[in-house]
Formats: C-alpha cells, sequence, structure tokens
C-alpha cells in the first residue's frame, strides 16, 4: 500500500511538522497501525480508509491532529486523487476540508474553549519559567509566558512534564515579529511526543485564546520549534479554521 511522508504547515521541504500517510487498502487491526506509526517515528501518522481518517503517535492513538490532516489531504490532492471538498470521519467528528487555487488547504476543526486554572504542582520547575496565566482545555494545559523570546528560548525537562495531567502543554505568548500575531511551542511527552515541530490540535486552543485577547478572528501563529512553521487560523464559535501548505518529501510502498 502507498505510504507517504509530508512536511505541513510550510511551504519547504524538511520545515513544518512531518506526518506519515498511509492509504490502507483494507481494514488493519489497531496493534498493526501502531506498530507502523512507531516504525516512522513521526509525530502521528495517518491512516485513511475511504472516509475514515485515524491518527497514531509512536506510543498511543490520538483523537484529534492538525498537521497529519492537513497531510492527508495534500496527498489526495497532490496524488489526483480527490479534487474538491474532503470530509475526513473521526474521533473528533466529521472535520471538512478545502483547498483554494494556491495551494493552501483549510481545515475545519472543533475549537477547544480554554478555562483558567491554578498552576499544577511542578510545572513551573519543571519549564523553567514563570507562567503569566494557565489554562486548561479538554487535551491540553495551555500555558502563556511573558515574552516570544522567553517561548524561544525555553528548555524544559521533558520528563518532569510528563507528570502534567493532560495530552500535552501549550506554551505561548504575543508575538513580537512582524508578519505573526502569537508564537507557541508544544510539548506531549505523555502521548510519547516530545516536542511536536507543528501542532495543529493546539491551535484549536491558541486561535479562540488569541483572538479573544487580540480583539480578531483571523490570526496568525508561529510555532517556534527547530523546524518552525506557520499557522493560519479563523476563531468561527464552536469551530476553528486551520490553513496551511505542505509538502511531499516521500512516497513509497509499504511492504506487509
Amino acid at each position: 500500500m502507498r505510504v507517504f511522508t509530508v512536511d505541513a504547515f510550510t511551504d519547504s521541504p524538511f520545515k513544518g511538522n512531518p506526518a506519515g500517510v498511509c492509504l490502507l487498502e483494507s481494514p488493519a487491526p489497531d496493534s498493526w497501525m501502531q506498530a507502523v506509526a512507531t516504525e516512522m517515528g513521526l509525530s502521528e501518522t495517518a491512516f485513511l480508509l475511504g472516509e475514515t481518517l485515524r491518527w497514531f503517535t509512536p506510543a498511543v492513538e490520538v483523537s484529534l491532529c492538525g498537521h497529519a490532516t492537513l497531510a492527508t489531504a495534500h496527498v489526495l490532492y497532490s496524488t489526483g486523487a480527490a479534487t474538491g471538498q474532503l470530509d475526513f470521519l473521526t474521533a473528533s467528528g466529521t472535520l471538512r476540508v478545502n483547498r483554494a487555487a494556491d495551494g493552501m488547504i483549510t481545515m475545519d476543526f472543533p475549537a477547544k474553549e480554554v478555562t483558567p486554572t491554578t498552576v499544577p504542582p511542578g510545572l513551573e520547575k519543571a519549564l523553567g519559567a514563570t507562567p503569566v496565566s494557565v489554562g486548561r482545555s479538554n487535551l491540553d494545559l495551555l500555558v502563556e509566558l511573558r515574552s516570544e523570546d522567553e517561548v524561544r528560548s525555553l528548555s524544559p525537562d521533558i520528563q518532569a512534564l510528563g507528570a502534567v495531567d493532560a495530552r500535552g502543554v501549550i506554551v505561548t505568548a504575543a508575538a513580537t515579529t512582524e508578519g505573526h500575531d502569537f508564537v507557541s511551542r508544544f510539548f506531549a511527552p505523555n502521548v510519547g511526543v516530545p516536542e511536536d515541530p507543528v501542532t495543529g490540535s493546539a491551535h484549536c486552543a491558541l486561535a479562540p485564546y488569541w483572538s479573544q485577547r487580540l480583539g480578531r478572528t483571523e490570526l496568525v501563529g508561529a510555532q517556534l520549534s527547530a523546524r518552525g512553521g506557520l499557522v493560519r487560523v479563523t476563531a468561527a464559535g464552536d469551530r476553528v479554521h486551520l490553513a496551511g501548505h505542505a509538502v511531499t518529501v516521500l512516497s513509497g510502498e509499504l511492504y506487509i
């Protein structure tokens, strides 16, 4: 069966977030998909059968993944397997995807409300930084820091962050770099991803959070991982539109 590696949320190879995309020809056992994702060694590998889309990290299956959804749509569009709107059936409901004439792919995802919370014990020490505020979505902890530079230079204790009761920890701040509205990084050792290069699902929380703070619905988020990437977001009530480009860097056959 066909398997791809796609760099998502970037228009340049070897940037953004690499995702595996496996186009299944028939149903496969969960254990087999998990083994393939572990073999791929990427933060997520997507498995598509018909319209049903699932995502696995090297350690577990996850309920929502933006960059691997973008990568899957890019594969379908770039190979000619699809031309119009895509509706993926997922653990997070139906995710609608469209592509613009310039190749920009837009995904319609559920918004994740962030509720203010107290700073969990050990978080400040694990991050090596003092939060301005801390909130929680149904997936992740969201930590705002004082500046873009503080987010960029952060060197957290990944093992200690694994003690936080959340899928992952989103660290964010208002942007000072021209052309960006906010910045972020995402750490998820609890699901086998020490630091994710660019995280679409984290922007489901970041978009409404910064939209409310900045008073605008259309924003650009820069994720400041070593690879880096841009996520264009639109806050639309209980939905978030995530937009970005993608580049295929590998295409091959997976032997069973």
